[in-house]
């Protein structure tokens, strides 16, 4: 599968690689999760690219996107997205926001709710206590350094524990995914963002209540996928996000982990086009 070819821009003050693909409809920006890269998203962006102006970005702090001054915040996150989205010249986008992603655009959606068109969260972060283990003992001083220290293995490791059928992991994928997480400066950023919004009891209890009480607030059309079997957020996050966003729907995928996109990639993309159409 061929990868679009890497692009860069200033968002803000913050040097981003981003993809880009397809040249009609209406844009769609592509949020991947924590640890992760605009990789996450091969198997989908050229199906999305059929019908929509695809953007996938390296998020703040993580891949080849730097950190801004510190400390990292979620709101600073979003203005990154934001700060994008005006390097473009674009006024209005939908965005899909995976784990870790998924967190930030519901912050976008907090705050520039003037420039979201539509949103998907994909197994996303910030509904629970319950987080994925590996980011929890990330947040520990010394201990986490040691024991998230990039390795293929490691790598290997993390990504078997995000599907349901390892099968449908690819040896790029995991050389992709390590390389992403061995690159120079990576582990320092993203192990300040992992420590600014969560410990080792999951998501910081200030910000899982700041976005129950800006959930009713969310007024764009929201698509909530889910796998069934995540062992990471369990499906009753997913429960919670339905409940409290009120324009929304939801989509449970059986025999699925927390990589919708990667597991089920037809079936992804057709139900987000299906979405995004309407």
């Amino acid at each position: 599968m061929q990868k679009p070819q890497d692009k860069y821009v200033k968002a803000g003050d913050v040097n981003t690689r981003y993809w880009s693909a397809g040249d009609t409809g209406n844009p769609v920006i592509l949020l991947h999760p924590g640890l992760s890269s605009v990789e996450n998203w091969v198997c989908n962006i050229d199906a999305l690219a059929q019908n929509h102006r695809i953007y996938a970005i390296d998020m703040l702090g993580f891949g080849y996107t730097g950190l801004p001054n510190p400390p990292y915040s979620l709101e600073k996150a979003a203005r990154h997205v934001s700060d994008f989205i005006e390097s473009q010249g674009i006024e209005k986008v939908s965005i899909i926001g995976h784990c870790g992603g998924g967190v930030v655009s519901m912050y976008f959606a907090f705050q520039f709710s003037d420039k979201l068109q539509k949103l998907v969260l994909v197994d996303s972060w910030g509904f629970g206590k319950e987080a994925p283990f590996i980011t929890k003992l990330g947040t520990l001083p010394v201990l986490g350094e040691l024991i998230m220290r990039p390795s293929r293995k490691s790598a290997e490791m993390i990504m078997k524990m995000c599907v349901y059928d390892s099968s449908v992991l690819t040896d790029e994928m995991i050389d992709d995914f390590y390389r992403c997480m061995s690159l120079p400066g990576g582990q320092k950023a993203y192990m300040s963002v992992f420590r600014a919004i969560g410990n080792f009891g999951g998501p910081r209890t200030e910000i899982l209540q700041l976005i129950r009480d800006k959930l009713p607030t969310i007024k764009s059309p929201t698509l909530i996928i889910w796998g069934k079997q995540d062992r990471s957020l369990p499906v009753t996050h997913a429960d919670v996000a339905k409940e409290m966003i009120p324009n929304s729907r939801l989509n449970i995928f059986d025999l699925c982990g927390h990589m919708p996109p990667t597991e089920y990639p037809e079936k992804f993309n057709n139900l987000v086009l299906e979405f995004l159409s309407h």
